[in-house]
């Protein structure tokens, strides 16, 4: 017997009796847990709705745990990468303690699940090919790509949610020259902008809102708003809230600032705008070369290439 099928087979009798006794675990909890609701007196439903919500949160913890487990084994040692980890996951939106842990763990999972699909599924793939390295190499392929794929979504999250920001961030601007120039302190105004900017833009109002209970929290100001900058890592953010902090220090007009710091920033809007409008007949010619000029060339050209190729065949 080939030896490559054995251990295939042997993994899949092993996940296929780690995965039955799992399920045969829950449905033990599942009946404890109905008897538990008979004897109390509760309705079926009720139970039921009970019971399914502990079941998946048990799933759920116990499904955590082991990331935990894992990230804990694959924790690096020197923290600055724990802290870099970090970061970037709060840059996405992950403010979680356990975030970064369950993200290395997470790596480890998936690069273990896609060598152990590999060797359960790959083996006849790979039975046909001539070289003897062929079954190791694609099973450290995907094992590669379990491992890194993670970093990838989280590059993907953390792109898509800066542009959700900046999207929101013109409306906040605004918002917050208008508070600011009605007699609201600079606090206070900020505040409001969280509050009004909560429903068109999620996520810049839940960062305006974190950063006032960091205020509250008696953080000073300048803290709370360079930890804005840390949290979404943004150029608009990190250049307004520089104009902020100098204000501040040298106590010059935040109103007058505000509205200066608008018109330029609408004003570098504007120019981005028209640099990317500039670039579009450019971008344009290579599916024109590509894809229209072959269509028209056949449809213009084609019946009278046939026509011609007919007279040249009778002679």
């Amino acid at each position: 017997m080939d030896p490559l099928l054995f251990i295939s087979l042997l993994v899949f009798v092993m996940m296929l009796m780690v995965g039955w006794g799992a399920y045969a675990f829950y449905q033990s909890k599942h009946k404890v847990s109905e008897w538990g609701a008979r004897v109390k007196g509760e309705s079926s439903k009720k139970s039921q709705g009970k019971s399914s919500e502990k079941n998946t949160s048990s799933v759920r913890q116990s499904f955590e745990y082991l990331l935990e487990r894992l990230g804990q084994v694959s924790k690096p040692k020197d923290q600055a990468q724990v802290s870099r980890i970090r970061e970037k996951l709060v840059n996405a939106g992950y403010r979680q303690p356990k975030a970064p842990i369950l993200f290395l763990g997470t790596r480890i999972f998936l690069a273990v699940l896609f060598g152990v699909g590999f060797l359960i599924f790959g083996t006849e793939a790979t039975k046909g090919m001539s070289s003897p390295y062929a079954f190791p190499g694609i099973l450290v392929l995907c094992m590669v790509v379990g491992f890194y794929g993670p970093q990838l979504w989280l590059s993907s999250a953390i792109s898509k949610r800066k542009e959700r920001l900046v999207d929101g961030f013109p409306d906040a601007l605004d918002l917050m020259v208008v508070c600011v120039e009605a007699g609201l302190g600079l606090d206070q105004a900020m505040n409001r902008v969280g509050q009004e900017i909560m429903m068109g833009h999620k996520e810049l109002g839940g960062e305006f809102s974190l950063l006032n209970l960091e205020l509250r929290a008696g953080l000073s100001r300048e803290q709370a708003l360079r930890n804005l900058v840390q949290r979404t890592d943004l150029s608009d953010i990190r250049s307004l809230v520089a104009l902020l902090i100098q204000t501040d220090r040298f106590g010059t007009s935040i109103g007058q600032a505000l509205r200066v710091h608008s018109d330029s920033m609408r004003m570098n809007r504007r120019m981005k705008a028209e640099e990317k409008a500039a670039q579009l007949a450019v971008k344009l010619m290579i599916p024109l070369i590509l894809f229209i000029f072959p269509a028209l060339m056949v449809v213009i050209a084609g019946p009278g290439a046939i026509r011609l190729m007919n007279n040249f065949a009778d002679f």
